[in-house]
């Protein structure tokens, strides 16, 4: 019997990429937003939901009606949430990388699969994406939508980190297929330094950074109204600053040389924006200078942020291999593998491999010191991997796991959640691992 290709989730906290095994890319990318009615009721001049009479074919939907009510399916995700805004109130179902609504987050999932990917549930496996140290009760109430809600043929939830190293393979500097690495992931929430033993994650050693794309974008946005940039909208702002963070900004080997660059060459470095006023219609332009590269920075330097929070990346990753198991961290330097959107700023890898080699070799010095010259290390391979499914990479991961032959034999299927329950979620067939 031949089986339709496996459906690929990656709910991340500013967005979720969704697709089909075996594809390069996600079929969809959307922010991580559902617009619903307060109360639920549907007030005058509110927009209809043009994909009801579907939804109400499905036998999940129905099922999620006779839950809720009928009215509770009057709500938007993603890019139409964000265009409803004005008249439906948005909500985040994921903070800091942890589903924090559940009926949000169903209702999210709801709409991902019949209106967007457009498929039957039961008639696929699904992959779900997790991130680190995701408590036990989130996996099962995972598998309780997926099973009660969408009736899905199987379900396998995997650790983001271990899809990012796999998802690194495709890069030419990677010399072999190792599922042992330093994953450095970084989206719109949050940033994670995690490190991975033979597919197997050091929890005890997981570090948060909470400096993440949204912080970049609001400082870019400080930084511009200080400026005095008075030509933005109010309403625009926001989104004018992360336009000119994705489209502008990049790494700089040095903070001092770069002001000094742009005070000697200002017409070369300079950059215009132009935009257009959403409302008004009318085009605007926006000088950008120094948040060109000031704003990922913030990465090496935080201290130009906030006061709140003071050490620098390289540092913390240079903190997780160390307090990792010292037969596994020369692999860790070896193998660090940066993972979404807020890494793909140019020269992001190269300033962070050349930081961390400094650590590094620090440390070495200072022991043979101690020493008093009789001991002499082997210089410590540092090498930070950067690839073109990078922005990606958790996504083309899953997609590359769910499309090998023995993928079906990890997922957990519909007559075993029947007989166990919820809790057969917390083993993990691939590594024999109970959370």
């Amino acid at each position: 019997m031949s089986r339709l290709a496996p459906v690929v989730i990656d709910n991340g906290t500013g967005f979720t990429k969704m697709g089909f095994a075996g594809n390069n890319d996600p079929s969809f990318i959307q922010p991580t937003v559902i617009a619903t009615r307060d109360g639920g009721s549907s007030g005058s001049g509110a927009p209809s939901v043009p994909s009801k009479p579907s939804f109400l074919n499905s036998s999940a939907s129905s099922n999620l009606a006779s839950k809720r009510g009928i009215e509770d399916l009057d709500f938007y995700i993603g890019d139409e949430a964000v265009a409803n805004s004005k008249t439906y109130a948005l909500n985040y179902p994921i903070r800091h990388g942890q589903i924090d609504n559940w009926d949000h987050m169903e209702r999210y999932w709801e709409q991902s699969i019949f209106k967007y990917l457009r498929c039957e549930p039961e008639d696929h496996s699904f992959l779900l994406t997790e991130p680190p140290l995701n408590p036990p009760e989130n996996r099962e109430n995972t598998a309780e939508i997926m099973f009660e809600s969408f009736n899905v043929q199987g379900l396998y939830i995997a650790v983001q980190a271990v899809l990012a190293l796999a998802a690194s393979w495709t890069s030419s500097k990677v010399s072999e297929q190792t599922l042992t690495g330093t994953v450095i992931d970084s989206g719109d929430g949050v940033t994670h330094v995690i490190p991975v033993a033979e597919g197997y994650v050091i929890g005890s050693s997981i570090k948060s950074v909470p400096i993440a794309g949204r912080d970049l974008t609001s400082f870019v946005q400080n930084l511009l109204r200080e400026r005095g940039e008075n030509m933005i909208p109010a309403e625009d702002s926001l989104t004018v600053a992360q336009r000119i963070k994705e489209q502008y900004s990049y790494v700089c080997p040095d903070i001092v040389k770069e002001f000094k660059k742009y005070d000697q060459e200002g017409d070369k470095y300079f950059k215009k924006y132009e935009g257009v006023h959403s409302v008004t219609g009318k085009p605007y332009s926006v000088d950008v200078g120094f948040e060109r590269f000031l704003a990922p920075e913030i990465f090496f330097n935080p201290e130009i942020a906030s006061s709140d929070y003071l050490t620098p990346l390289p540092e913390v990753v240079d903190t997780v291999v160390q307090t990792s198991p010292i037969d596994v961290r020369r692999g860790l330097y070896k193998n660090i593998v940066l993972s979404g959107g807020s890494t793909m700023f140019e020269n992001f890898g190269k300033r962070l491999q050349r930081d961390i080699k400094r650590i590094a070799d620090t440390r070495i010095k200072r022991s043979e010191v101690l020493s008093g010259g009789k001991m002499h290390a082997t210089p410590m391979e540092v090498n930070v991997i950067s690839h073109k499914k990078q922005r990606y990479a958790v996504w083309f991961g899953g997609s590359l796991l769910a499309s090998t032959g023995d993928f079906h034999s990890y997922c957990h299927t519909k007559a075993e959640y029947d007989e166990v329950g919820p809790s057969i979620a917390r083993h993990n067939r691939v590594f024999g691992t109970v959370g």
